[in-house]
């Protein structure tokens, strides 16, 4: 007889549980609350997906048990979901690594799972939010809104909080609760920060090339590089997002955030120092904002300029060295204090979830048996670079195979 296999949340990992399981033989219901499944997948790679990425490790991804994250992704690591998704027909190319559809289309990602879910007999209820879950002797009583499912085995993959619209609500984390599973805080992650300065606003859309240092308690906590988006709020841009995971927790924990910005990376500060020497030699005989101009962006240096105290009609050999040297200083030291992030429904994915410790190399509960987790709901969360779409193929292979009674043995 088939082993019935119920499938909570029809995102990323959902689907791929649900696909793996059914390859296994098994019958699969996927119960997904939005009204289609795959929504997420749809914004990710600004529409493009990126899939996964050529360099994976365990420095990748944030958790409490980084350990466990490379078990897993050693047993389907990046050449499995290669070959996963060309079987199924999808061509990729690789960029620089990232991994992307060739036609560089989210949408034929989700066409290509879908079809294959169809291909496999997978039964898709949507419009079908779970409300409550109980074991009934060896079998998993699964209710919602409308109608009670009975499965042998389940996976719950309905996503942490980001993007509640997509149907990551959070909903996941209290059916967990209910079960007796610890959950992690929560936070915003790869997301944009929100800064106390309102002088940002003068600097709006400008980009550049940046290193973003994260300072908390004196100590520099964290850093990226990258090119730096400047808003009327704060800050964003890739460098952001890979730091603002780690900057949601400090704020939670109430610490003082500042972010120290080199807008001038590829300087030291002596080669800096050698620079402007070599500049004054140079440029003598124009006014301040002429010397001053070509070393940044030209909004960037009316902000510096006005923060310093410097007139820019004045002739720069009347310039105030002390104002000057304050002016250099922003250029690889700006100071920018945090107040906060943007919500979840900014978030590309929310940090925390079910504690790993209470999860077996196989995604399966060690408080309920049969019950099996995979995705975002589990406390990982990777960087930006197709590393979280990888977790999510990944866990979902492991919780399909075990969910299916086929679980994947350790080499």
């Amino acid at each position: 007889m088939k082993k019935k296999v119920g499938i909570i949340g029809g995102g990323a990992a959902g689907m791929f549980a649900a696909i793996t399981a059914a390859r296994q033989g098994a019958e699969v219901t996927v119960l997904e609350g939005k009204d289609r499944v795959g929504k997420k997948i749809l914004s990710t790679g600004n529409g493009k997906c990126n899939l996964g990425n050529l360099y994976l490790n365990r420095e990748c991804y944030y958790s409490n048990d980084l350990s466990f994250v490379e078990r897993a992704i050693e047993r389907f690591d990046v050449m499995d979901t290669l070959s996963f998704f060309r079987g199924i027909g999808l061509l990729m190319k690789d960029k620089n690594g990232y991994l992307y559809p060739s036609c560089e289309q989210a949408a034929v990602v989700l066409d290509v799972l879908r079809y294959e879910m169809k291909a496999l007999q997978i039964k898709l209820n949507e419009n079908r939010k779970v409300t409550a879950l109980h074991k009934k002797k060896d079998k998993w009583m699964v209710e919602t809104e409308s109608e009670c499912f009975t499965f042998d085995s389940i996976v719950i993959a309905c996503g942490g909080k980001a993007a509640p619209k997509t149907g990551s609500d959070g909903s996941g984390f209290e059916l967990a609760k209910k079960l007796g599973h610890k959950v992690t805080r929560v936070v915003p992650a790869l997301v944009q920060l929100t800064c106390k300065e309102d002088y940002l606003k003068s600097v709006a859309g400008v980009r550049a090339d940046a290193e973003i240092f994260v300072i908390s308690d004196g100590e520099c906590v964290a850093e990226e590089r990258g090119e730096l988006q400047l808003t009327d709020y704060g800050v964003s841009g890739i460098p952001v997002f890979q730091i603002s995971r780690i900057v949601n927790y400090l704020l939670e924990d109430k610490k003082t955030v500042k972010l120290s910005i080199n807008l001038l990376p590829d300087y030291s500060e002596e080669e800096f120092a050698q620079l402007c020497q070599i500049r004054s030699l140079l440029q003598e005989g124009r006014t301040t904002e002429e010397f001053l101009t070509g070393l940044l962006h030209k909004k960037l240096i009316l902000l510096f300029m006005k923060q310093a105290g410097l007139k820019g009609d004045l002739p720069v050999s009347q310039a105030e060295e002390a104002k000057l040297k304050n002016f250099y200083k922003m250029c690889q030291n700006w100071v920018l204090y945090v107040t906060g992030s943007k919500s979840f429904d900014n978030a590309q994915v929310s940090a925390g979830g079910v504690e790993l410790s209470q999860v077996t190399d196989n995604m399966e509960s060690r408080l309920c048996k049969d019950l099996y987790f995979a995705g975002e709901i589990l406390d990982v969360d990777g960087k930006c670079g197709g590393y979280n779409l990888q977790w999510a193929w990944s866990s979902g292979y492991l919780a399909g195979m075990a969910a299916a009674g086929t679980p994947v043995v350790k080499e």
